[in-house]
């Protein structure tokens, strides 16, 4: 089964144990729903999830004090892919549309989609265009239609956008 990285930990909270996690998701709260995560390729039971700022703060069955927690930071955080709710019509998940072809409007291709970042102020589309990055804005402006059948975004281009 495979495994996805849903996000980072940043560090210690607390002499319990706690660690901060760098969410890379749109829904914090669903680390609430898990009852094991998996740090490298250790499995962890999870004992407590709560959200503080725009962190999320877990505390682990096996992670005892400060000292481990704090052993912990940098590294990523995993759940298994039967973990992922299922998304409503018309949502994918990011690591579905990788390596989609992005075509203009026009139908002409631009390159394959590489990566979608997602904490800038709107998601931003990363696309390969033979080794070299362009970037368009995730907007309904200028992603004009995802079509998983054919693995295709197409797109409209701005003036400079790739300058």
């Amino acid at each position: 089964m495979d495994r996805i990285k849903v996000g980072q930990i940043t560090g210690a909270l607390g002499l319990k144990g706690e660690i901060k996690v760098y969410d890379y998701g749109d829904e914090p709260e669903r680390y609430k729903r898990y009852t094991r995560i998996y740090i490298d390729d250790r499995m962890y039971g999870l004992k407590n999830a709560r959200i503080q700022k725009n962190l999320v703060v877990l505390l682990l069955n096996e992670v005892q004090d400060r000292n481990a927690a704090e052993k912990l930071r940098g590294k990523d955080v995993y759940i298994d892919e039967s973990q992922l709710p299922s998304l409503p019509e018309g949502t994918y998940y990011i690591r579905d549309l990788i390596g989609f072809d992005v075509v203009s409007e026009d139908g002409v291709r631009i390159g394959s989609l590489k990566n979608i970042v997602k904490n800038t102020a709107q998601p931003l589309y990363v696309i390969d265009m033979d080794g070299k990055e362009g970037y368009i804005p995730g907007v309904d402006e200028y992603i004009l239609g995802t079509d998983v059948n054919e693995k295709k975004i197409t797109v409209r281009i701005i003036e400079g956008l790739f300058d």
